[in-house]
């Protein structure tokens, strides 16, 4: 029921509705009832929208307005409805007519409507009005009212059938006396008319007229409910109902509802007749195959089967035919029906030479229908590649396509590899194009993709391979030109360098005048001419006036002189004065603010100097560079103290210049006549020397004499000279050092005097060598052996460089020590040797001791000077007992000196220890193999455990991969050490299959040696059995992620290692558990282990497991008692995002947050041990599930694997050809054998 609430808005019942609104884009606004009606009116925008029959919605009458509908109004019996536009109030009335019709409805007054109705034109609204009042009056069982209705909407049948009615109804009323309206046959016709027809039949039925009923359904044509009413009722030609049933659908056509009879009343051969005449012999097959009683009629079955196949469904028909027994019909069959999957399965049994090509059969099929991925499985099975490879590129299957080429020949696939190779490049993936290009040949191609991409280094690098020189060259050059005229530099550059033209390149950007890049390749290039360069640009800019890029060039080619000279030249002194400064320092700084002051002049000049504070260096800098003119100007002007110094300096300068009488005057200036008169003494110019002395420095008269004496004494005027002295006062300096003639003189007149001749002698010769000699040779000349050899000893090296001459008079003085002076033999040898040894003559200084018998001394100075064969001579020769005294002394030289390859000759061991200590384990190894395998593995182990140590396991690995790695038991410590590092590794990407399949074949080669063992079933052999359990299935997970398909095998591999968690790191095996069980959807098992890897979090940072909850993993075999590692696996804000997951998926009721149990076990799926029975079962070689019924047993190893998963693998390693899958299964066939039933073989 309506009704109208606050602010006009629609309800039923407490819900709120729309107002129908016909034909209208937008929600209408201001909805209104018309008061004590059914009329609603509403507004649209600009169209005032009127409903007259509320239940005929899509009857709407529209008409335009402006303003806004604010409510509805009733005056003098016509209804109004009130806009307002802007301050005018409008109304617009509505049709009276039409609102009474309502009325009368409302107030039942049927008979008033139809009146009403009646006055009206036959429109829409009118219409709708008929037909709500023909419902209304029908309901109400006024079936006349009825009657009436329904011709005025000219519904014929209605109208007659409701004429038929009334007519019986007041036939019964005429016979009864009772309103006929209310017999039960009257409201089973009115039932009949409104399609109640089970409340029809209801109402014969309760009065028993089951005639009447039964033939309401006849004449509907409803037979089964006909029969239905019959067999209610108990009818006594109910078998001739059915007969006239049948009869009537086959007469019909309708052996289909035929056939369904005969097969519920158990007449299937009929059934089965009569579908295949209506054409179902699909259905006819089912009927067959329901009911295995028919299987038998051979005949029936190939009718059946011929009817299929006319009809188009061969698979059904083969499956009949296999049913038969009749195997080539079928294969038929299923080959015309495209029904493959079921040819192969029958050609497995019946014709297995047929599967390979049903394959193919198959994939062409699949191509066909463009289920191109699905062909290619198909495609490797049949063993054709080339179909295989066209269905991956017609399918996009791009990845796939690449695997299949890369076990194919090239030479084959080259078309393949182009098609495969183009579309890589289309997508920029210019790597893996440019690697199946050159694979198959088409280097042109490579060279083309990289060109239009303009990545003309990888061009460069093919065309060098597959095109000649000069056609790159020239290729290059002219690209490189085309990119010069466009502007594009960098890129011509770049394509000058690629062809080794880097000058054609300096060239380009010489002539753009870009001078920055040209001498970075200058730089590059032709660093020797790199300063030549820059200044030859500075010269260049200095000529275009650009000053201060030729500064640049200036000081970066070191030559900043030229800048400062440069801004001199143009008069920029500033700029002169900052270049000095900053790359000459203060000194440059001040020549140049001195030239400044000097081009100044006057004032100027000593105002610029005094900013400075150079005043008194500018003079001194003045005087230095002889500019006496600049200086006596600035020094008379500011420094007048200065001007004596300045004389002084201008004397001197004159005086080098030849000008004496002018040095002279300046001496004289300057207040130093002494300095005249030394000059004149210099020049031997006696009498100007006089004159000046006399009248300027009577003190200097003894100097001119003792001048003038020491001249006489040269020219050997002894006499003239001790006149000179005399006059001079200084007879003390008389001394003419005539050496040999004192000492005869002494010997002969003062022997008394000897010795004090000699140390004077000496102490005057010290200094010279040559003196000494003379000396040495006087004294052996008179026979003082003793002096001589003592004076021969006092050259050294201080006092003479020429070693040949030292020699020699050491030498001499040993001589005379061996003639003349025996008792100081043995010091003085040992003191010349010493001497030797000094200026490295070491063979000299041992040859000197042995010749003086002292051959330990000359040993130790053979082996000094490393001279080892004149050592191990003479010990040999002379002196056996010091052989090993050498041998030792040469084995300490080579390891002081770290000489391996040299201690290899003497002492193998010993090298190779230098070898190790000095780090160079190649060549330790390389000797260690050379001295048997025992020392190679010796030093392979000491090796790999300095790795570990080193942090770098992988190489240690390397190690063991490369060399073997021997069961000894000295080893083992090191092979756990290195299990557990690399399984501590966190290994991702291309590296980890590598690692992980290297590190399980050397655990493999331990383990099958430790089996032929003693050691067999050890403590040890234990521990490496499941060493390489661990590597195994971490190489596999490794594998199979790369293999899609495989994702399911991977999260099944990380679950099983969970049990292994004591040797890999506890937080991360439950991460990894996590993360793929979540991948494969197994959300359970991923909540569980993203928990325990969260609780693990905090106990590594607690560094403790004490407060962990075991309770999730309570009877099973993952460990509870773990290694904690030192520090977390992952950052925090990756374990924040794992720990909302957990929380939101905690709150899902519909996620189990236990671990699942197997169904036979009752136990977690994938533990090994039940803990109701304390069954063991074994592991499955690829998953690391147990293995329960479905297995794969091998031949040796005593080892399986469950046989879905073995399949799994299988297939799809046979499928994506994936190398490392490829790996995995050929290891496992060396370590277990193959599978025993060859079904299962790869």
């Amino acid at each position: 029921m309506l009704r109208l609430k606050q602010n006009s808005d629609f309800y039923i019942g407490d819900f709120f509705i729309e107002p129908p609104i016909a034909n209208i884009n937008s929600p209408p606004i201001n909805r209104l009832w018309v008061p004590q009606s059914d009329v609603v009116v509403a507004q649209n925008r600009d169209s005032l929208c009127i409903w007259y029959n509320i239940d005929s919605p899509d009857k709407v009458t529209m008409f335009p307005m402006k303003g806004e509908v604010t409510g509805i109004e009733k005056q003098g019996g016509q209804t109004q409805v009130i806009v307002q536009s802007g301050v005018e109030t409008m109304s617009y009335g509505l049709d009276e007519g039409l609102i009474e019709f309502g009325t009368a409805i409302d107030d039942g007054d049927h008979l008033r409507a139809i009146h009403f109705l009646e006055t009206l034109e036959l429109t829409k609204e009118v219409e709708a009005m008929w037909n709500t009042l023909a419902g209304i009056t029908l309901q109400e069982g006024q079936l006349k009212m009825a009657e009436r209705c329904y011709a005025a909407v000219r519904d014929v049948s209605k109208a007659r059938y409701l004429k038929d009615v009334n007519q019986l109804a007041n036939k019964i009323t005429t016979e009864t006396g009772h309103d006929g309206s209310k017999h039960y046959l009257i409201q089973a016709k009115v039932a009949i008319l409104n399609k109640q027809f089970k409340t029809a039949e209801r109402l014969l039925l309760e009065k028993g007229d089951s005639e009447n009923a039964m033939e309401m359904y006849m004449e509907l044509g409803r037979w089964e409910d006909v029969l239905a009413v019959a067999e209610l009722t108990g009818h006594p030609d109910l078998d001739g109902l059915k007969a006239s049933h049948l009869q009537w659908l086959l007469d019909s056509g309708q052996e289909e509802r035929a056939g369904e009879m005969r097969e519920k009343e158990g007449d299937l051969h009929s059934a089965v007749n009569l579908y295949i005449k209506a054409g179902l012999p699909a259905k006819a097959a089912r009927l067959v195959t329901q009911h295995p009683e028919l299987s038998g009629q051979l005949d029936l079955l190939q009718q059946l089967a011929s009817s299929l196949i006319r009809g188009g469904l061969f698979e059904r028909a083969g499956e009949l035919l296999e049913q038969a027994r009749l195997y080539q019909e079928a294969m038929e069959a299923y080959r015309r029906g495209g029904a493959f999957r079921k040819a192969i399965e029958l050609a497995r049994g019946a014709f297995p030479n047929e599967v390979v090509s049903l394959e193919e059969q198959w994939g062409d099929q699949l191509c066909s229908q463009k289920q191109y991925e699905s062909a290619i499985l198909h495609f490797i099975e049949s063993g054709n590649v080339m179909k295989a490879i066209e269905a991956a590129i017609h399918g996009r299957q791009w990845s796939k396509a690449v695997q299949i080429v890369e076990t194919q020949d090239p030479s084959a696939t080259e078309e393949y590899h182009k098609q495969i190779a183009d579309h890589y490049a289309s997508i920029k993936n210019y790597e893996l194009a440019e690697s199946l290009y050159v694979r198959s040949g088409q280097f042109k191609a490579a060279v083309e993709m990289y060109i239009k991409s303009d990545q003309w280094e990888p061009a460069y690098r093919i065309a060098v391979d597959c095109m000649g020189s000069d056609e790159v060259h020239g290729l290059y050059l002219a690209k490189a030109e085309e990119l010069e005229t466009q502007g594009r530099l960098r890129e011509a550059e770049r394509l000058y360098i690629l062809v080794k033209e880097p000058d054609l390149a300096i060239s380009m950007y010489n002539k753009c005048k870009q001078y920055e890049p040209m001498m970075k390749l200058v730089a590059t290039y032709h660093p020797d001419i790199l300063p030549d360069t820059h200044l030859h640009l500075a010269k260049e800019l200095e000529a275009d006036k650009q000053y201060r890029q030729a500064e640049n060039h200036y000081v970066q080619g070191n030559e900043w002189k030229s800048a400062v000279n440069m801004y001199r030249t143009h008069s920029l002194w500033d700029d002169a004065y900052r270049v000095a400064k900053a790359h000459g320092g203060s000194n440059a700084a001040n020549q140049v603010a001195y030239l400044w002051a000097k081009s100044l002049g006057g004032d100027s000049a000593v105002k610029l100097l005094s900013k400075f504070g150079l005043l008194e260096a500018a003079v001194d800098y003045a005087t230095e560079n002889y500019s006496f003119d600049f200086a006596f100007e600035i020094a008379k002007a500011a420094l007048k103290s200065k001007v004596p110094e300045i004389h002084l300096k201008y004397a001197i300068y004159l005086e080098d210049e030849g000008k004496f009488s002018e040095a002279e005057l300046a001496f004289i200036r300057a207040g130093k006549p002494k300095e005249a008169v030394l000059m004149y003494v210099h020049q031997q110019d006696w009498d100007a020397a006089q004159h000046v002395a006399e009248e300027h420095s009577p003190e200097s008269v003894p100097d001119v004499l003792i001048g003038q004496a020491r001249v006489a004494f040269q020219k050997k005027d002894y006499q003239k000279a001790e006149s000179y002295l005399l006059r001079a006062d200084r007879p003390d300096l008389v001394d003419a050092e005539m050496w040999n003639d004192a000492l005869r003189i002494i010997k002969e007149y003062l022997p008394h005097k000897l010795d004090e001749f000699q140390r004077e002698m000496a102490a005057r010769s010290g200094k010279n060598y040559q003196d000494l000699l003379s000396q040495a040779k006087t004294w052996e000349s008179s026979g003082e052996y003793s002096r001589a050899i003592s004076t021969y000893l006092l050259l050294t090296v201080q006092n003479c460089e020429n070693q040949d001459i030292l020699i020699q008079s050491w030498n001499k003085a040993v001589d005379l020590c061996v003639k003349f002076a025996r008792e100081k033999e043995a010091d003085v040898v040992k003191l010349v040797c010493d001497r030797l040894a000094n200026i490295n003559r070491y063979s000299e200084a041992g040859e000197l001791f042995i010749s003086s018998d002292m051959i330990k001394e000359g040993i130790d100075m053979f082996i000094s000077g490393e001279e080892w064969e004149k050592a191990r001579h003479v010990a040999k020769t002379i002196a056996p007992r010091f052989e090993q005294y050498v041998e030792e002394a040469y084995i300490d030289f080579l390891k002081e000196r770290n000489r391996p390859e040299e201690m290899q000759r003497v002492d193998p061991d010993g090298a190779l220890k230098m070898y190790m200590q000095s780090g160079e384990w190649d060549k330790c190894l390389q000797l260690a193999k050379e001295l048997g395998p025992s020392v190679l593995f010796k030093y392979v182990a000491l090796y790999a455990a300095h790795l570990i140590k080193s942090n770098a396991s992988l190489s240690a690995l390397k190690l063991f991969t490369t060399y073997g790695a021997p069961p000894l038991p000295q080893n083992f410590n090191i092979y756990k050490r290195l299990c557990m590092e690399v399984f501590g590794e966190n290994l991702e990407g291309g590296t980890a299959y590598p690692t992980y399949s290297s590190l399980r074949n050397m655990l493999f080669s331990i383990v099958d040696e430790l089996s032929r063992t003693s050691e067999s079933g050890s403590l040890s052999c234990r521990e490496f059995e499941q060493y390489l359990l661990v590597s195994h299935y971490l190489a596999t997970r490794s594998a199979c992620s790369r293999v899609p398909q495989l994702n399911g095998i991977v999260a099944k591999i990380s679950v099983s290692l969970l049990r292994h968690t004591d040797v890999i790191p506890a937080d991360r095996a439950f991460y990894q558990a996590g993360m793929y069980c979540k991948a494969v959807g197994l959300e359970s098992m991923a909540f569980i282990f993203y928990n325990r890897f969260l609780d693990l979090s905090e106990a590594i940072e607690e560094g403790s497991l004490d407060m962990i909850d075991n309770s999730d993993f309570v009877d099973t075999d993952i460990p509870f008692e773990v290694p904690l590692p030192e520090q977390p696996f992952m950052t925090e804000d990756k374990r924040e995002e794992i720990k909302e997951w957990v929380l939101a998926l905690s709150m899902d009721r519909q996620v189990e947050q236990t671990l699942p149990l197997d169904d036979e076990r009752q136990t977690y799926v994938a533990s090994l041990t039940s803990p109701h029975t304390g069954v063991t079962s074994l592991p499955c070689i690829v998953t690391g599930y147990p293995v329960l019924k479905q297995k794969v047993e091998f031949k040796r190893g005593g080892r399986c694997a469950n046989k879905g998963d073995w399949t799994k693998f299988v297939m799809n390693t046979k499928a994506s050809q994936n190398e490392e899958c490829l790996d995995v299964v050929h290891f496992i066939t060396k370590w277990c054998g193959q599978p025993l039933n060859p079904a299962h073989t790869f």
